[in-house]
């Protein structure tokens, strides 16, 4: 997780980056740094706390990991916040764009900050003294805040300290309204204007030093799922508990002084390898409203536009056009409009008398959930399976659920045990069969690598499958009817589904590829996941690799197989693309002795994706699409030699550069030009 920020943070430094996209990438790693602390440290601390209690003897050699993660992690907050002060903010400078720091404002900018915080800001503030009658207030996770050491104006006394809590209902960023020049842009953060009127709030008293402090905490939530009785109500329940959940890292200005820094670390009760000292605002993350706040268009990526999916199709002849062919989409070079068109015709054609669907990640407001409402209220079956437990999208999903129930949706959660990470929705058509027997019900059904989201399809690299292949379609009705009945899990045709089939068939396909490199045939294995860390498939994959097998590797994230180690992954090759968009398809390539066998998936081959989590992964039965997934998933990424990351037997990462004589080739840039985007967007940079 740590390496894949540093590789997003790299794109700071990259020349062809605007500036205020490079400002969006500091608050991207930002963010994910924290979700780094709430989660995956937070979980290793519970784990040490609980071996520590039983005295068992791995304790000490984890407490030594974390040590040794908070080491790598302060060096990516240093060089962070290095790459803001150094590098961006001086070159926003350049083109007008100020970021002002109370030490640079005006005399005029004074008057206007002092006005400000008198009409806008201090009557929200709460300043708390700290007392016995006045207890350290309750700090919420990632809530930002300032303490003070006060003494009294007229000398004499104890000091004491007081905690200001920055509210998150104001805004994050306010524009100067001082006149600064033509072209000329300033801007001061809240937390700027609060610490320059700082001592205003505190009459008769003299501050003495003051330093911003943000607490991350454990943000994950626990249900004993074999226990409760309403897995909805026990989630709402965790929710309202989250933001109080254990500390597991301190933010603090460098200048905090010792004492502060010692009286924060003893009340959250923090290691000191778990404060962090920055020189800058404390949450980076607030800088986004910096870099949407300013019209400077030569400062951002050119706007972008996906491109047509398909040919025009009408809703009256989409059913039509998906009985003779499938239709393949890759987001975000292709619009995500055909999903959408596909509900709607679904909602509004009277045939249709069933939507099925699952949803993980679909955001507060989507068109989607709205359009599955609206098949309800038309008086068609609806089934939702909502994953409740999707990390942060908990609540609004608990929303959903309410609207979907309040409704009359058939709703369920998934199965216990196993969150649905799975993508697909069905749609049963009563069509004539052209017989006197009557209508039969006809099955149609989207199969996606990504979340059913059209916001996110637009920065994120997804494919989806549009079909009306029966035999794929009885698949999905089999895997949604097990979902919601708690029946035996089925039997499928075309399917791979975890946690049931999905490891054994990569598996028994690893194995496949080893006999065809044994045979002297074709043998090849490429996969583009998000992340590789499942123990088994990695075992496989070196025995492929020993037995001639070439493995080309496409891992964005975390990925614990180390190639090019002699007799073990000689013939393995990982690479990381990091650019504009987020790679985000799962892709399996097994060459199959020449006849190709290709998979989409939503599955990543981690061992909480194979085995704790209901995933799907389709083939691609037609041969011009498998074509394209090949080349537009897969070829064409492989030959990235600006903003891929090879992964070397190290386990170090180093950024591919052209060869002498060789073309740059940016692998986003030329799918945008394939889809004709030139003009418009990514690939004219």
């Amino acid at each position: 997780m740590l390496a894949f920020n540093e590789r997003v943070l790299a794109q700071c430094e990259l020349p062809w980056v605007p500036t205020l996209e490079r400002l969006r990438y500091l608050t991207i790693v930002s963010s994910n740094l924290d979700e780094f602390f709430e989660v995956r440290i937070a979980e290793q601390k519970e784990r040490l706390k609980t071996l520590t209690a039983r005295h068992d003897p791995e304790a000490p050699a984890l407490k030594l990991v974390l040590e040794d993660v908070a080491v790598h992690a302060r060096a990516l907050v240093t060089r962070k916040y290095e790459l803001l002060n150094k590098q961006i903010l001086p070159t926003l400078r350049a083109a007008g764009i100020h970021l002002v720091s109370g030490a640079d404002l005006t005399p005029a900018q004074r008057r206007w900050v002092k006005a400000t915080f008198a009409r806008e800001i201090a009557p929200v503030l709460t300043p708390i003294g700290l007392d016995p009658a006045h207890p350290f207030p309750a700090v919420a996770n990632k809530g930002l805040h300032f303490i003070a050491e006060l003494k009294s104006k007229r000398g004499g006394g104890k000091s004491s300290i007081a905690i200001v809590k920055v509210p998150r209902s104001l805004p994050r960023l306010f524009e100067i309204q001082d006149k600064t020049g033509h072209g000329q842009h300033s801007f001061i953060l809240l937390t700027t204007l609060i610490e320059t009127e700082l001592a205003s709030l505190f009459p008769g008293r003299e501050v003495v030093s003051d330093s911003q402090f943000r607490v991350t905490r454990d943000s994950d939530l626990w249900v004993d799922e074999q226990e409760m009785t309403n897995l909805r109500h026990a989630l709402a329940g965790e929710l309202r508990r989250r933001p109080f959940g254990r500390a597991v890292r301190l933010e603090i200005n460098a200048d905090c002084s010792d004492s502060i820094t010692e009286l924060l670390s003893k009340h959250f009760k923090l290691e000191p390898h778990e404060v962090y000292r920055v020189d800058g605002p404390v949450n980076l993350a607030r800088l986004l409203a910096l870099a949407e706040a300013v019209d400077h268009p030569d400062l951002r990526f050119a706007p972008f536009t996906p491109g047509p999916s398909l040919p025009e199709v009408t809703d009256e002849r989409l059913f039509a056009e998906l009985k003779q062919r499938d239709i393949l989409l890759h987001h975000p070079y292709q619009s995500f409009d055909p999903v959408i068109q596909f509900l709607r015709c679904a909602v509004e054609d009277p045939n249709v008398i069933a939507i099925k669907q699952t949803i993980y990640r679909t955001g507060s407001k989507s068109v989607l959930m709205e359009l599955l409402l609206e098949a309800v209220r038309r008086g068609k079956e609806v089934t939702v399976v909502l994953e409740l437990k999707a990390r942060f999208d908990e609540e609004t999903n608990i929303n959903w659920a309410d609207k979907f129930e309040q409704a009359g949706a058939h709703v369920v959660y998934g199965l216990v045990g196993l969150k649905t990470h799975a993508k697909m929705a069905l749609v049963l058509r009563r069509e004539s069969n052209g017989s006197k027997a009557g209508n039969t019900i006809h099955m149609y059904a989207h199969i996606g690598t990504g979340n059913y989201n059209p916001s996110t399809a637009r920065f994120y690299t997804d494919f989806g499958l549009l079909t009306a292949n029966q035999e794929i379609g009885k698949d999905v009705a089999a895997i949604f009817h097990h979902l919601t009945s708690l029946s035996q899990p089925p039997k499928l045709k075309h399917l791979w589904w975890a946690p049931h089939t999905m490891k054994n068939n990569i598996l028994a396909a690893i194995r496949a590829e080893i006999k065809f490199a044994k045979a002297g045939k074709p043998a090849l294995i490429m996969a583009k996941v998000n992340a590789l860390t499942d123990e088994t498939v990695m075992a496989a994959l070196c025995q492929a690799s020993k037995a001639g097998v070439r493995i080309e590797l496409l891992v964005r994230g975390a990925c614990c197989l180390r190639p090019d180690v002699d007799d073990f992954t000689k013939n393995i090759r990982v690479r990381s693309v990091v650019g504009r968009f987020l790679e985000h398809s799962r892709i399996y390539y097994f060459e199959n002795g020449g006849q190709p066998n290709v998979y989409i998936s939503s599955a990543d081959w981690m061992s909480r994706n194979l085995d704790r989590r209901v995933e799907v992964a389709t083939p691609i039965l037609d041969g011009a699409l498998r074509a394209r997934v090949i080349d537009e998933g897969l070829f064409i990424t492989l030959r990235d030699n600006c903003q891929a990351w090879q992964l070397e037997r190290s386990g170090e990462y180093r950024l591919a550069k052209p060869q002498p004589r060789q073309k740059p080739f940016v692998a986003q840039h030329e799918l945008a030009a394939k889809f004709g985007l030139a003009a418009e967007g990514i690939a004219a940079e």
